[in-house]
């Protein structure tokens, strides 16, 4: 068995390598560039490990002992999973790894740009000190959090803003037209979240129906005093109209930690607001989701090599099919995102 990481700028591999030793593999670290790059230096591989690399169709035939692609994450929006799934390829997630993480994370950027924290820390560092540039401030009690995907990470992030005494509503696009509830909390429209909410969380995954769902239109719903948190996928929120409304002062602020180009080119329009706190896609890291993060990833992808079903998969339908993997036993469940 060959499992071969692609790319990844993790800066141990201890624990996959624990994982792929005690399943008497071999583990083969690269640091492809580019597509070709990457074929190359994964000729001969049974299981891939990726990081930020696209896996095309075309990657996939070029591999044809290819069985499992396992993705350091929750998201797959850099594997064409349909074009995997055509050639019997199992595409593995580790959807869950970094809930707690990256709740905190929402909830702490969501804090942070309501109590103008960063701005009041610049203003004492440069010898101010009064609230004059965070004006009004507002206690969360009686403030109204909206989650935007009552997923694993959206939910644990709606239970931490009700602790801190928020009112919390949510949207998802699997609730029950007309439910009252959704994952124990009130379930309403985008519509109505987004013009009745302090603060936006935002937590579904990237697809091709999520991108740019807040656009400008969703984003003129907003209240003025409204705050937008991303910590799921750069590309659901269009970066420009985002630009536009705090450019005008349509709303208060926002925090955001992904972001379309990754890193953020320095001259990134939002580097420019200081009611914006903005971190580097790193909502999701503390030790424990790292260390869960990268044994998980590799166990999957080692499980489906060795004709067994794996903890998480996107596309169990591959497993004892005709293809790549028809010597697997079917999976039960499908595990796609947060």
């Amino acid at each position: 068995m060959r499992i071969v990481i692609t790319e990844c700028d993790h800066d141990t591999f201890t624990a996959e390598q624990a994982v792929v030793d005690a399943a008497g593999a071999d583990l083969v670290l690269t640091q492809s560039q580019d597509a070709a790059e990457l074929i190359a230096n994964a000729a001969g591989a049974h299981g891939i490990l990726v990081q930020y690399a696209n896996i095309t169709a075309e990657v996939m035939d070029a591999l044809p002992d290819l069985r499992a692609i396992g993705r350091y994450g929750v998201g797959v929006d850099s594997v064409d999973v349909a074009a995997a799934t055509e050639r019997g390829i199992a595409v593995c997630n580790v959807p869950d790894y970094g809930t707690e993480a990256v709740s905190d994370h929402a909830i702490g950027m969501a804090l942070a740009v309501a109590r103008g924290i960063p701005r009041l820390d610049r203003g004492v560092r440069a010898g101010s000190f009064d609230l004059v540039a965070v004006r009004p401030l507002f206690q969360t009690r009686d403030r109204v959090f909206g989650v935007v995907g009552m997923g694993l990470i959206g939910t644990a992030t709606a239970r931490k803003a009700a602790g801190l005494g928020y009112e919390v509503i949510g949207y998802d696009v699997a609730a029950e037209p007309g439910a009252a509830t959704f994952h124990g909390f009130p379930s309403v429209s985008l519509t109505e979240l987004l013009e009745r909410s302090q603060v936006v969380s935002v937590h579904v995954p990237l697809t091709e129906s999520t991108r740019g769902m807040i656009g400008a239109a969703e984003l003129a719903l907003l209240r003025e005093d409204a705050i937008v948190v991303n910590t799921a996928r750069g590309g659901v929120i269009d970066a420009d109209a985002l630009v536009d409304v705090l450019t005008a002062g349509r709303i208060r602020g926002a925090g955001i930690d992904v972001h379309v180009t990754e890193p953020i080119p320095a001259d990134d329009p939002l580097t420019g607001f200081d009611n914006v706190v903005l971190t580097p896609h790193l909502a999701w890291y503390t030790e424990e989701s790292y260390d869960e993060l990268k044994q998980r990833t590799v166990e999957n992808v080692v499980e489906v090599c060795a004709d067994r079903a794996p903890r998480n998969i996107v596309n169990p339908e591959v497993l004892g099919a005709p293809g790549r993997n028809s010597t697997c036993p079917p999976a039960t469940t499908r595990t796609t995102g947060a």
